[in-house]
C-alpha cells in the first residue's frame, strides 16, 4: 500500500450530476500518465462532502471497475454521520476495497472517546482496514500522540493520512510506530515528510503534477536531498499558482487541456470565469 497516490477528483456536469466517463477518464489519466501507485477514493478533493450517499457509492463503483485492479484503493468512508459512513464502509468493502479511509467527525465537538468508537465501529461493521485522516486545519480535531496510539491499537486501524503541520507530532508518530502506514498529506511538504520516514503520500495536485511528485518522492527516498528540494521547489509553484486561481476548478481545467474531460466542481463551489480558465491554461503551459 506504500507510495504516492492522488486524492481523485470527480468530474461533475453543469447540473452537478456525476460525469461517469469524464471520471473514468481522470482515473486512467493518473494510472497511465501520471503513474500513480494508488487512488485515494471520495476525499474531499472529490468533493464528496457535497454529495449524497448514492453518489458516493457510485464513485467508489466507477473507480473500482475502471482501475481493475492495475493500481490499490483507498476508500474514503468518513462522515459526521456514523451510520452513513458503516453503510459507505460496508457497501465499498463488498466492492472489493482492501482498505478503507475516514475523516474524524467534524463540526460537534466530539471528544475523544466519540471519536474512537466513530473509528472501531466502522472497522467493527466492515471487517475493513482503516487509515484514519487526520486534517486538523479543517475539522478542528488535533489528536495526540498518545491518543494515536489508543486508535493504533486496534489491529484494523493500520495507518493514518497525515495532513497537518506539525511535523514534530509526525516524527513522534513515526518513531513511535514504525509498523504504522503514515501518508502525508500536504503536497507542499512532500520533501520533510518523506525525510521523516513517512511510507508514502496523498495529494490533491498529483492529479497534474503526479511526475513531479514522484521526483521529489524517489529522489528523498535515495538521501538525494538538494535535488529533492529543487524538484520540491518546482511543485510547490505549481501549488502556489493553483491555490491562487482556485485550486480544484483549476485541476480540472488543466486536465482538459490534456484531453481528460475533467467537467466543473459542484456546488456551492463556483464556476470560475473566462479570465481564470486561461490562467489555468497558462499554469498547465509554464509548469506541466
Amino acid at each position: 500500500m506504500k507510495g504516492l497516490y492522488n486524492a481523485l477528483l470527480v468530474s461533475f456536469d453543469e447540473n452537478g450530476n456525476i460525469d461517469e466517463k469524464g471520471t473514468r477518464e481522470i482515473i486512467r489519466y493518473n494510472i497511465d500518465v501520471m503513474k500513480m501507485d494508488g487512488i485515494y477514493v471520495g476525499g474531499s478533493t472529490g468533493e464528496a462532502f457535497m454529495m449524497s450517499t448514492d453518489m458516493k457509492k457510485e464513485v467508489f463503483r466507477i473507480a473500482m471497475d475502471e482501475a481493475k485492479g492495475a493500481v490499490t484503493l483507498m476508500a474514503q468512508v468518513g462522515s459526521i454521520n456514523l451510520y452513513e459512513a458503516v453503510e459507505l464502509g460496508k457497501y465499498a468493502t463488498e466492492l472489493g476495497y482492501k482498505c478503507l479511509s475516514a475523516v474524524t467527525p467534524f463540526y460537534y465537538k466530539f471528544d475523544f472517546e466519540e471519536i474512537k468508537n466513530y473509528y472501531e465501529t466502522i472497522v467493527r461493521e466492515t471487517g475493513n482496514n482503516m487509515v484514519i485522516y487526520s486534517i486538523p486545519f479543517l475539522t478542528g480535531v488535533n489528536m495526540s500522540l498518545a491518543q494515536f496510539g489508543e486508535l493504533f491499537a486496534n489491529p484494523k486501524i493500520i495507518g493514518v493520512k497525515f495532513t497537518a503541520g506539525d511535523f514534530y507530532l509526525l516524527e513522534r508518530v513515526r518513531k513511535a510506530y514504525p509498523e504504522t502506514l503514515i501518508f502525508a498529506g500536504f503536497d507542499e511538504m512532500l520533501l520533510p515528510a518523506v525525510a521523516l520516514g513517512v511510507d508514502g503520500a496523498i495529494g490533491s495536485t498529483y492529479n497534474v503534477t503526479g511526475k513531479i511528485a514522484r521526483e521529489v518522492y524517489d529522489l528523498a527516498k535515495a538521501c538525494r536531498i538538494p535535488e529533492a528540494l529543487k524538484k520540491q521547489g518546482e511543485l510547490n509553484d505549481v501549488i502556489e499558482a493553483l491555490l491562487s486561481n482556485g485550486l480544484y476548478q483549476s485541476i480540472k481545467e488543466i486536465l482538459k487541456t490534456k484531453g481528460v474531460n475533467a467537467g466543473y466542481c459542484r456546488l456551492p463551489m463556483k464556476k470560475i470565469n473566462a479570465e481564470k480558465v486561461a490562467r489555468a491554461q497558462e499554469i498547465g503551459k509554464q509548469y506541466l
